[in-house]
């Protein structure tokens, strides 16, 4: 077998030639793969190079010799790999083949989005601007406003008259009523937030068992809701009348025959009775609360845990109450804050009495200001109130937290 000969053809230009010529003999397979060298600096192909190598490696692999093929640019040679082969442009091939280093990672640039510009971000700032001028008149002006009159002899036709320093507040912390007032309020609201969290978690539970009855359920519970507080107090007012009320005709249907109860007349009852009051009307908003909470869990731990033996009151500890102990804690701080706040309820039901047993700082605060035009002694209950309110509900805020990063 005789190896192709190395040199051109008559009257073609001189080429640099593939491999270096070997004698006659069978060739390797290896030495018949061209390099980049194999490209024809004048014509710029190098597919006559590339269809030569693969036409004679199939030659010596099936045992037989090559037949020398032409150098010629776009020529392709008749052998199953060399009919695949592209022709390659001139201009293309004749380019010396770039070296492909690895590139250091780059982080790509962040794409503009329409709003970046400074014309889109002032009108989101316009936008904005409404919101937050009425957060700063709503919130703002008020807080200074209490502040100044605070320390200041103020009346509600001439506020600021003169700066009084700390003797508002002074006159308030040594006043028995507005003591007496202040334990009141944190004994009933802690009271009434501790039930209405218990009723309304035994009611969200119970909704949340009655899948069918739990759409007109849910609309029976929205009905103390959106009753104005003041009908609520009056119709409360009316169950516990002494004369025809709801309760005195329950009793005498199962054969009292005693004096007639006057609950709201009685000094040790009077606040239980608005407590019951207030607690019909907010329970509802924490059974609506728990209930969301409720559906928004996964029902499959609680059917894992069914399986693995926790029924009652051990799935419910297990279980349930770790799922919506967020929610729970989150609803006892609102109540909290309502329960503090409490005032049409005791101005339409008791109007503070029988002497002052139902009279809280939010009354006192009506007091000083509408009746008595003291707006600096009612500024100074208000500070008072709200450093009593911030005290009591820090401890309850950083448990909601602890609850809702767990």
């Amino acid at each position: 077998m005789s190896w192709p000969s190395c040199s051109p053809a008559p009257g073609a230009p001189p080429r640099k030639p593939l491999t270096e010529c070997r004698p006659s003999g069978s060739p390797s397979l290896g030495s018949n793969i061209p390099t980049l060298d194999a490209v024809d600096p004048e014509t710029g192909s190098a597919a006559s190079a590339v269809a030569d190598a693969d036409t004679n490696t199939e030659s010596a692999r099936a045992g037989t010799a090559a037949g020398p093929v032409p150098g010629v640019a776009g020529s392709v040679t008749d052998g199953p790999r060399g009919a695949g082969a592209r022709i390659a442009s001139p201009r293309r091939s004749g380019r010396p083949a770039r070296d492909r280093r690895p590139t250091r990672d780059r982080r790509p640039a962040r794409p503009r989005l329409p709003g970046d510009g400074p014309r889109a971000r002032l009108v989101r700032a316009g936008l904005v601007a409404p919101a937050s001028l009425a957060v700063i008149v709503l919130g703002a002006f008020p807080l200074v406003f209490i502040l100044l009159a605070a320390f200041s002899r103020s009346s509600l036709g001439r506020p600021f008259q003169e700066f009084v320093g700390g003797d508002n507040v002074v006159q308030a912390l040594t006043d028995h009523d507005v003591i007496g007032s202040l334990i009141r309020s944190v004994g009933y609201a802690l009271a009434v937030a501790v039930l209405s969290v218990v009723f309304g978690v035994i009611v969200a539970l119970a909704l949340a068992g009655a899948v069918r009855a739990g759409s007109l359920v849910r609309t029976l519970l929205l009905l103390p809701l959106i009753t104005p507080p003041v009908v609520v107090g009056i119709l409360w007012k009316l169950i516990f009348s002494p004369s025809g009320g709801l309760i005195d005709t329950l009793l005498r249907t199962f054969g009292y025959r005693g004096e007639p109860l006057s609950i709201l007349a009685n000094p040790d009852l009077a606040l239980a009775g608005v407590g019951i009051a207030d607690i019909w009307e907010w329970t509802p908003l924490i059974a609506l609360l728990v209930f969301a909470a409720l559906l928004g869990r996964d029902p499959e731990v609680s059917e894992a845990a069914a399986l693995d033996g926790a029924h009652g009151w051990r799935l419910f500890r297990e279980i349930t109450l770790p799922a919506i102990a967020a929610t729970i804690a989150a609803a006892f701080l609102v109540r909290l804050v309502l329960a503090f706040k409490v005032f049409d309820l005791i101005y339409v039901m008791t109007s503070g009495g029988p002497g002052q047993a139902t009279t809280m700082p939010a009354y006192q605060i009506y007091q000083a200001a509408l009746q008595h035009s003291d707006v600096g002694q009612a500024a100074a209950l208000t500070l008072i109130l709200a450093v009593v309110i911030t005290v009591i509900t820090t401890p309850i805020i950083l448990i909601s937290r602890r609850f809702g990063n767990d």
